[in-house]
Order: structure tokens, then sequence, then C-alpha cells
């Protein structure tokens, strides 16, 4: 990501920190029986991090990366505030570089970002049994561009993972997906 880009949302997180909080995110509320309650979890772009902090409030022990070392601060104030700081480890990290290295993982959540260059190793990522929340941008409802899925991307992208809920519309799409047992990551 360019020097410009990081300084873009480093502002736009400076100026709306509205207190702690946490919750999944509103696409995924309706699906949270999917989610495990113990764990590892990695929450990418997790900006100020109130997706990280309900994992862990959830069970999981998670890291949380953003490219934002002003959202990634924030992130570590409210874990602490909210007593989750032992189960949440937050890093400035440039997905432009991949995802971060670790072992495999429960559960992925990924909320309003998107690189397809990133899509096989959320997949190998996972562990057997592994969850993949996404939600992003889409051009159903919404308008084409970059950073927005086109019709049907992702139950195409990840089309080798068990489709527990998928939907599109109003300018976002969204998958929750598992991998199989027995499937290998």
């Amino acid at each position: 990501m360019s020097e410009q880009d990081r300084v873009r949302w480093d502002a736009r997180y400076a100026a709306s920190p509205s207190g702690p909080e946490s919750g999944p995110p509103p696409v995924f509320a309706s699906h949270v029986a999917e989610f495990p309650v113990a764990g590892a979890a990695l929450d990418i772009a997790c900006g100020q991090g109130a997706g990280s902090i309900w994992l862990a409030q959830h069970g999981l022990d998670v890291l949380g990366v953003d490219v934002s070392p002003v959202a990634i601060a924030t992130a570590r104030a409210w874990a602490l505030q909210l007593g989750v700081a032992d189960r949440c480890r937050f890093d400035v990290v440039d997905l432009d570089d991949g995802l971060p290295a670790g072992p495999p993982l429960d559960v992925i959540l990924c909320h309003r970002f998107r690189d397809a260059r990133l899509d096989r190793a959320l997949v190998d990522r996972l562990a057997p049994g592994g969850l993949l929340a996404i939600s992003v941008l889409s051009e159903v409802g919404g308008v084409p561009g970059p950073f927005r899925a086109r019709p049907g991307e992702l139950t195409a992208s990840f089309a080798d993972l068990e489709v527990i809920a998928a939907g599109e519309g109003d300018g976002e799409a969204w998958l929750v997906a598992k991998v199989a047992n027995s499937q290998a990551s």
C-alpha cells in the first residue's frame, strides 16, 4: 500500500474513534453460531478492532492486522479496556506483502477489505474445519470499482470451501464457508 494510502487511513481512524466496541460485523450477526468458541483467529484489515475483540470475547485467540498504526493503537487500547488484551494481539501489516506467517487458523474474518491476490492464501491458512467469514463491497447493487467484487466473485473464488451462507446486494457481497474436516489445509 502506498504511504499516501496509509496516511489517508490513519487520518480517517484518527477522526472517528467512537469508543470501545465489539461485535460481529452486522452481515454475520445471524451466523454467529457457526463461529467456533475456541482456537485461533485472524482478523484481516481489522481497523479499530471491533471484530477482533468480539472474536476474543467469543473465546478465540486473535491476531488483528491493519495497515493503519492509528487503528492498531486504538484496537489495543479497546482490547485492554474490554478485558481481552490477553486474547488479542494487533499488528501493523501491509497486506500488499501477503498474509502474516503463522499456523493454521480456525477462523479468518475479513470485513470490508478485498484483495483477490490473497484468496488462495486465505484458504491455505485455514485449518481443517476452519471458517472463513468475508464481506466486501460489491458491484451488485453498487458501482463497479477496483475493490468491489463482481457478481458471483466470492463464491467462485472460494469454491473449494463448503458454503454455509452467502449473499450479495445493496453494494455488499459476503460469504461464510468452511474447510471440510477431511480436507488438508
